[in-house]
Order: structure tokens, then C-alpha cells, then sequence
């Protein structure tokens, strides 16, 4: 009986994940056409191909429950995770990194090598799941009514849960794009106390400007994202232009979303021992007024702001060549044309 329940709940979890799927593709049908045609859909079929994915993934989430179509709907669903692997794969391969959306709005990362895990963990499943129809066609017929009909609304509690914390994350993220677009000039004034943060890395610890400041070193926040090509070719050239400033500067690449595809986008990009970090939404970046990628924000030993932010790859590395000078040089090379001495 323990192996039909798992047939059952195996089956169930299959149902979340593409009927979460369906739905977020359906709720915001732009962002889904949008990632269809980044996929590399001609733009003329982009439309149809979107509603046809919204629906394919409907129905398996419903057929799945089904019995007598279960196992048709698990071999469905291994060909379509085989289709999405395989494009993922060649965009990955050709260094592209377009928005996932996958769940809609809620999926907006851009795609990385967490992708192709969490494809194989939903194939794994579907292979689980097409085992179960084969070896136990009746399920759930067979077990007690109130404990399916449980389990059944368990998932769907699950999947309300799921959506809504998505749905947090959809409206914290254009909270923060918002508030980025009302903050004023970019960047805070020279010699400004630097905000306090709290960066997380892949196994969740969490790292604070105390931790990285220890009277000796200024610290360079450089803010990156996935998707974005000339931060991936900044990251390649870190560790080289860091070579100028010795023991003197610490450097964190500061991204947002999923800190183990931001770490390993920073494998990726070759950032070597430079740290490849998250802030929680964008609480950095609102912080210290930084509007773009590449932009970075020097801080010197004393925990204060020693240069107005530098966007773009060329004044980032001259940022770094500064390191050294006194910080009083520093703040005067640096002010912006115009501003009062």
C-alpha cells in the first residue's frame, strides 16, 4: 500500500509542476512570448508556439491523474523536458543566458547550468511517474477515497503556496525597479557613509561590508547580472586588472536571484577567488543608488564612499588602478565635472 501512495504522490507533484507551469505561462502571456522568441522561435510562430507550450503543459498536468493516460502524459513529458534541455543547451553553449520564464513572471532568471538540474530532477519524476502507471495501472482507484482526495488537496495547498511566494517575488522585484527609478543621481556622494548589506552565497552564508572591510583594504562591490553580456566579459578580466591592487582591494561580484547560479556563473565566467554573490532583491543596489550592469562602488578602509560609481568596463578597471592612491587623490580625481571642490 506504502508503494501506491508514492505512485499517488509521485503523480500528484508531477501536476504541480506543469499545471504551475501552464498557469504562469497563461497569467503573462508577453513575457511568455517574449522567452519563446529568445529561445529561438521564428518571430512568426512565436505566438502559436506559446499558447501550444501553455497548453501541451496543461493537459499533461491533468493527464497525469488520470490512470488510463498517465503513462502517455509521463513519456510526453520526457520529450518535452528532452526539447527544453536541448535548446538550453545550445543557447548555454553560445553564451546566451535569455530570461527562463518558465512559471511566468515569477521565473524571470536568466537560464544557467540550475536549469539542466532541475530539468533532470522533473525527468527523474516523470520517469518515476511512468514506472507507477505501468506497474500500477489502477492507482489511485485503489486506495482509500479520503486519504487520495488528502493527499490531493495537500498538493493543491502546496501549489497556492508555491504561486503566491512567486508571486512575492514578481512584486518585489518591480517594487525595487521602481524605487531604482526614483532614487535621484546615481551613486552616493564621496566620503558618504557606505549602507551596511548582507550578500548570500551557494550554501547560504551571508557576508556583511564589516566582513569585508578590515581597516587595511578598500572593498569594490561590482554589480553584474546573468543576462547581461558585458558583465560576463567584466568577469573574465577581474582577476587580471585586480593584479594592479595587490592585497590592497577586495573585489565581490554582487548579482541577484539564485545564489548557486550566481556562483556559478562566476565558475563559468572564470571570476577565479573573486566571490560571486547575492543580494535579496535588489537591496544593494537601491542602497548605493547603482541604476545599471557593469556598474561598481568603491569603498575605502574607513567604510566610506571613495569614488562616484563607475559604469562600464573601461571606468570599473580605471577605478581599480586608483586603489592606491592617497584618499583624498582619490576623491579628487574622481569628482564628477562641474561639482563643487
Amino acid at each position: 500500500m506504502l508503494i501506491e501512495y508514492g505512485v499517488w504522490v509521485s503523480r500528484l507533484g508531477l501536476c504541480v509542476v506543469f499545471g504551475l507551469s501552464a498557469w504562469g505561462k497563461l497569467a503573462d502571456r508577453s513575457a511568455t512570448r517574449q522567452a519563446v522568441g529568445d529561445f529561438g522561435v521564428p518571430l512568426r510562430w512565436v505566438p502559436a508556439v506559446a499558447w501550444a507550450l501553455s497548453l501541451v503543459e496543461a493537459t499533461i498536468a491533468v493527464g497525469v491523474l488520470l490512470p488510463w493516460v498517465c503513462g502517455v502524459a509521463a513519456l510526453a513529458t520526457l520529450l518535452l523536458l528532452a526539447v527544453f534541455t536541448a535548446v538550453i543547451v545550445r543557447l548555454l553553449r553560445r553564451g546566451e543566458h535569455p530570461s527562463c520564464s518558465c512559471f511566468g513572471a515569477a521565473s524571470a532568471a536568466p537560464i544557467g547550468p540550475m536549469i539542466l538540474v532541475r530539468n533532470g530532477l522533473f525527468a527523474v519524476l516523470a520517469v518515476l511517474v511512468g514506472i507507477g502507471a505501468l506497474t500500477y495501472p489502477r492507482v489511485p482507484m485503489g486506495l482509500p477515497a479520503d486519504n487520495a482526495i488528502g493527499c490531493a488537496v495537500v498538493a493543491a495547498v502546496v501549489a497556492v503556496l508555491v504561486w503566491l511566494a512567486g508571486q512575492v517575488r514578481v512584486l518585489r522585484r518591480r517594487v525595487d525597479e521602481q524605487a531604482l527609478s526614483t532614487l535621484g543621481a546615481e551613486g552616493l556622494p564621496v566620503g558618504a557613509v557606505a549602507p551596511e548589506f548582507e550578500l548570500l552565497g551557494p550554501q547560504g552564508t551571508k557576508t556583511t561590508l564589516e566582513d569585508l572591510l578590515n581597516g587595511t583594504r578598500s572593498v569594490l562591490l561590482v554589480f553584474v547580472h546573468p543576462g547581461c553580456e558585458l558583465c560576463a566579459a567584466l568577469a573574465r578580466e577581474l582577476p587580471r586588472w585586480r593584479v594592479r591592487a595587490a592585497d590592497a582591494l577586495a573585489i565581490v561580484a554582487v548579482g541577484n536571484g539564485d545564489a548557486a547560479e550566481q556562483a556559478a556563473w562566476g565558475v563559468e565566467h572564470g571570476l577565479g577567488d573573486i566571490p560571486s554573490l547575492v543580494q535579496q532583491g535588489n537591496e544593494a543596489a537601491l542602497r548605493y543608488r547603482v541604476r545599471g550592469t557593469p556598474s561598481a562602488v568603491l569603498i575605502d578602509p574607513e567604510g566610506r564612499v571613495a569614488a562616484p560609481v563607475a559604469r562600464g568596463g573601461i571606468a570599473i578597471r580605471e577605478l581599480i588602478t586608483t586603489v592606491r592612491k592617497a584618499p583624498r587623490e582619490l576623491a579628487r580625481d574622481r569628482v564628477p565635472a562641474g561639482a563643487a571642490r
